[in-house]
């Protein structure tokens, strides 16, 4: 004779229920309950999966016709366009779509340190086939695209119907030598253009300096309402964008994921109020999941570091659209390391209301790079430069004036006013409220570079 526990009866019990539940359905009970189901994994799946291609589509839209390098003339607070922009470097940007006709990159000689960033619009970084620093011209092409180039035209074939080169010369050498004149002509020296307009004029193309003031759209913030407020407007704002042309190959398991989206989703006008509220739900649980997976990727001294930016294999689909929501365009190993900081020491959250801070790198454990390193302050929701009436943004190898401590050690001290007797050029100043703060290292060397540095924790400053 079987002999059951209390426990075990009420197990066994509960599952006759749901058993019965499911047995006593009609066909059309379960069928809806099915469709309930699916259309939450699905959201959840095609959000977490694509949501860069949500940034990329609109930024272009912004932009209008590609094949065409521009820059902001500035980047001040007003800048909110892409998150966590520097304000290191001078920026010249181009979305190419070389499926009609080759495009012409010319890129001059300088003496102007730079890097050359191509992604594609999920930020996946692929090798332009330029070598560093390679000053010269140079034929995009598509891979089935056949004719004659003029000559002294070097071709680079490039697999995307569409895709993002980022120039960013350095305002500043390595040893400190302002070079914001130079690295402002090299930028406007760059051209790019078709090749029927550059067999027109070999000069058309230059770089277009435009007014920081169209970069001011802060599509982070606009994403975050949207799925918050708006779910199922962005699923089909998302679902358009992954249609449009220019969206790359999916993998067989992203396009399983895609179609049987589109399968569900439809055009989102015609679902049953409890379907609509399970693709919500599942949008919502998706966004918060890319969030958590961005703000939970800490180590021991609390700052976010990601070692896979523009090379994720395809299980890290999440950390893609993680960094896509608060790292967008980041370069990849080895071009540059980031490290971002949301809390302290102990694991609060920065709050330039509540303390001021300090964070000290001990005698030789800056980072080591070949370029610069920089501290820069954010603000929490867009991740954009904190106003300040300093009008100072950034603490960094070629900031003048550093001082050093005693012991060889450098401090830098985060806070709303410059502490008493803190020298002006160790002070970031952070804003009356809630901040992060990001340590780039362009050019990382040694640790740096194969991943074993670690910066140091954020203190709070002492009352004195």
């Amino acid at each position: 004779m079987l002999h059951l526990t209390t426990h075990t009866r009420w197990k066994w019990l509960i599952w006759l229920l749901a058993l019965g539940m499911v047995l006593g359905a009609s066909p059309a009970q379960a069928e809806t309950t099915q469709r309930q189901s699916d259309a939450y994994c699905v959201s959840r799946s095609y959000i977490e999966r694509f949501y860069p291609r949500w940034f990329s589509y609109e930024q272009t839209r912004l932009l209008g016709s590609g094949n065409a390098l521009f820059g902001p003339d500035r980047v001040t607070p007003l800048y909110g366009a892409v998150v966590a922009i520097n304000v290191d470097t001078l920026y010249a940007s181009a979305v190419v779509e070389p499926a009609r006709q080759p495009v012409i990159l010319t890129i001059p000689e300088t003496s102007v340190s730079y890097s050359l960033l191509t992604a594609t619009p999920f930020g996946d970084v692929f090798d332009s086939g330029i070598p560093a620093g390679q000053a010269g011209t140079y034929a995009i092409t598509a891979p089935d695209w056949h004719g004659k180039l003029p000559r002294g035209t070097t071709r680079i074939t490039v697999p995307y119907s569409q895709s993002y080169w980022i120039f960013r010369a350095d305002k500043y050498a390595s040893d400190g030598q302002n070079m914001t004149a130079e690295a402002e002509e090299f930028r406007r020296n760059l051209h790019m253009a078709t090749l029927s307009d550059y067999r027109t004029d070999p000069e058309s193309g230059p770089t277009k300096i435009v007014p920081e003031a169209l970069f001011a759209i802060r599509y982070k913030v606009i994403a975050d309402n949207l799925v918050r407020y708006l779910p199922i407007s962005f699923l089909r704002q998302l679902q358009t964008a992954m249609h449009d042309p220019g969206t790359p190959p999916l993998t067989p398991e992203d396009k399983a994921v895609a179609a049987k989206f589109d399968r569900l989703f439809g055009d989102g006008r015609d679902l049953s109020p409890e379907e609509r509220e399970q693709f919500a739900q599942g949008a919502r649980d998706g966004h918060t999941q890319i969030v958590d997976n961005y703000l939970d990727h800490t180590g021991d001294t609390n700052w976010v570091n990601f070692r896979n930016i523009g090379n994720w294999a395809p299980s890290a689909y999440l950390d893609r659209s993680s960094i896509a929501e608060f790292l967008q365009w980041g370069n990849g190993y080895p071009t540059a390391a980031y490290w971002h900081a949301f809390k302290d020491r102990s694991g609060a959250a920065l709050n330039g209301a509540e303390h001021g801070y300090v964070l000290t790198f001990p005698a030789g454990a800056l980072p080591e790079v070949s370029r610069f390193w920089s501290l820069t302050a954010y603000t929490p929701e867009a991740v954009t430069l904190i106003p300040n009436e300093a009008d100072k943004y950034a603490v960094a190898s070629y900031t003048p004036g550093l001082e050093w401590n005693k012991d060889g050690s450098l401090s830098i001290y985060l806070s709303r006013t410059r502490p008493q007797g803190v020298n002006p050029a160790n002070w970031l100043p952070v804003g009356d409220g809630p901040f992060n703060i990001m340590l780039r290292a362009y050019g990382p060397q040694g640790a740096a570079l194969d991943g074993s540095y670690v910066p140091p924790a954020v203190d709070v400053l002492p009352i004195s």
